[in-house]
């Protein structure tokens, strides 16, 4: 649990990492309470986090009543420093960048950041640089991109001035911002020790210039969403893989509920492995309240929050639950179930890796068939995993009243627009994102968005969003905007016109290696999961009533 405990949930803001009133009362029963002593918050980054990072912490820290609750410091994980992980790093090429916002917002780590500041005011805050050499260093990471330039330009406006900084603390090196710029505007290059400490200098820079100027952000352009600084509710150093798909997925839900609702909202979670690389004592990337539950009953942990909150008469803060597909699609998934249910106003967020990755890849009902997984080996009897996938959209959409939504990282637009509609929604609601697992899936670290992209294109995971605003029916409340193809049973590639298929997709991890021969033949039962496929693409077609 974060600092700031879910019943007292206290002013002044958690926003602030340093906020030294972090402890309220925690209610141990329905007869005791126990006041806790305020924690120093100066003092747990100074000394505790110090004494960590030394490696001495066993030896030299007493054990108190905050460490035997839990609870860690909100934002913690911002000091921690991962700069040792990898051998290269990502260098910025102005006169490319378009300032799509694409690396800043797929990047897992919070470690690529984009800011713009009208050019007078940039200039001003140049002007203050004492050192003409670090000036002209720092001058030239600043763009003019036809999008935050010269389009204010043409209407009359100053040109914003636009740069992106790589925080090298905590950078993985995993080259996903490199991947996703198609306009090479970034590349990788090896460290050394000018070249790290000439970043640190523009890291302390960019921070010490202030915040976007909000003029230039379009509230319309969800992708500019990143550019403002309540949406880093999510701060990085969070020990997640590199190139990780679910830590960009938790901070870009994490931006859009920052965006919309500030730090008054809060977290349940479900033990996986989103809560072991978030909650690393003493490191906490969450700027906001969080707790996590057992595997099974995160959902009902949740109901609990949520009824204490309406007590409170806090019905207006959102509570978002979180598991894996492991822990909602399995051994959660009456408790789950039994929330949605419920009718009670909380968000779901389900990180779809198709494994338990927690556990090294133990196979899940959301696992695919003919995967290679733990319990649904590859081997001479049993080749992969012989189950159809659970697909648990489609169930949550027969509960009564429950928005649910389909999506990926990659789909950044339909992503946004699932987690805010989820929002705005009085009553329960699911969003199902595709995660990529890296070690599981077999595939490289800079890989997550392309992956999530072939996973829509090739209905290996349809993308849609289930709104029972929209009408009385099914297919009026169900859309499979962002598909490609929507009509048809597979999309064409326009390049080549060749259809893309499950078997495509397939191809492309290495959980599907065994699946082929050494001419490349698909199996027999890598056949079928192609018809599985294309089975339920048919179905999700006829329920939003395109055939």
């Amino acid at each position: 649990m974060s600092t700031q405990d879910f019943v007292s949930m206290n002013e002044p803001s958690s926003r602030d990492p340093h906020n030294n009133n972090s402890y309220g009362t925690l209610v141990d029963s329905p007869y005791k309470k126990i006041d806790l002593p305020i924690l120093d918050v100066n003092l747990f980054n100074d000394q505790i986090i110090h004494d960590y990072e030394l490696g001495t912490a066993d030896k030299s820290l007493d054990a108190d009543l905050a460490l035997a609750r839990s609870l860690v410091p909100a934002g913690t994980a911002n000091l921690r420093d991962f700069s040792y992980v990898g051998p290269e790093i990502p260098r910025y090429i102005t006169e490319n960048c378009t300032g799509c916002m694409d690396c800043v917002t797929q990047c897992p780590d919070t470690a690529i950041l984009g800011k713009v500041i009208a050019e007078p005011d940039l200039e001003e805050k140049l002007s203050k640089i004492e050192d003409p050499a670090e000036r002209e260093m720092f001058e030239a990471q600043w763009s003019k991109t036809k999008k935050y330039y010269d389009a204010p330009k043409k209407k009359g406006k100053e040109g914003g001035r636009f740069a992106i900084i790589i925080d090298p603390a905590k950078c993985k090196g995993c080259e996903e911002c490199v991947t996703v710029c198609d306009d090479l505007a970034l590349e990788m290059m090896h460290k050394t020790d000018d070249k790290m400490e000439e970043i640190r200098r523009s890291h302390r820079l960019f921070k010490e210039f202030g915040p976007t100027d909000e003029s230039y952000v379009n509230d319309n352009v969800l992708i500019d969403m990143m550019l403002k600084e309540d949406a880093h509710i999510y701060t990085g150093g969070a020990g997640s893989c590199a190139g990780c798909g679910e830590g960009t997925a938790l901070r870009m839900m994490c931006a859009a509920t920052g965006i919309k609702h500030g730090d008054q909202w809060g977290i349940v979670a479900a033990t996986g492995c989103n809560t072991v690389y978030t909650s690393t004592y003493p490191y906490n990337p969450y700027l906001i309240p969080w707790t996590n539950s057992l595997f099974e009953n995160a959902p009902a942990d949740a109901m609990g929050v949520r009824m204490k909150w309406d007590q409170k008469g806090w019905d207006d803060k959102p509570i978002w639950c979180i598991g894996g597909d492991g822990a909602m699609f399995d051994i959660g998934f009456q408790s789950l179930s039994r929330l949605l249910a419920s009718g009670m106003n909380i968000n779901v967020f389900v990180l779809d890796t198709q494994v338990y990755s927690n556990t090294g890849g133990q196979a899940s009902t959301s696992t695919f068939t003919a995967q290679n997984a733990k319990m649904s080996l590859h081997g001479k009897v049993i080749t992969g995993k012989q189950e159809r996938r659970k697909e648990f959209a489609q169930i949550a959409m027969m509960h009564p009243n429950t928005y649910v939504a389909q999506t990926t990282c990659a789909h950044t637009n339909h992503f946004y627009k699932s987690v805010i509609g989820a929002l705005e929604f009085d009553g329960p609601s699911v969003i199902l994102c595709y995660t990529t697992c890296q070690p599981e899936h077999g595939v490289a670290d800079n890989m997550a968005m392309h992956q999530a992209k072939l996973a829509v294109d090739s209905r290996a995971f349809p993308i849609f969003i289930h709104d029972p605003r929209k009408g009385s029916k099914i297919k009026e409340r169900l859309s499979l905007q962002g598909n490609p193809s929507q009509k048809l049973d597979w999309f064409k590639n326009p390049k080549t016109g060749e259809e893309v298929d499950f078997i495509d997709f397939a191809r492309s991890e290495g959980r599907f290696a065994k699946q082929f021969d050494k001419e490349g033949n698909p199996s027999e039962i890598l056949e079928f999961a192609k018809q599985d496929r294309l089975e339920n693409w048919h179905l999700l077609q006829e329920l939003a009533g395109l055939i």
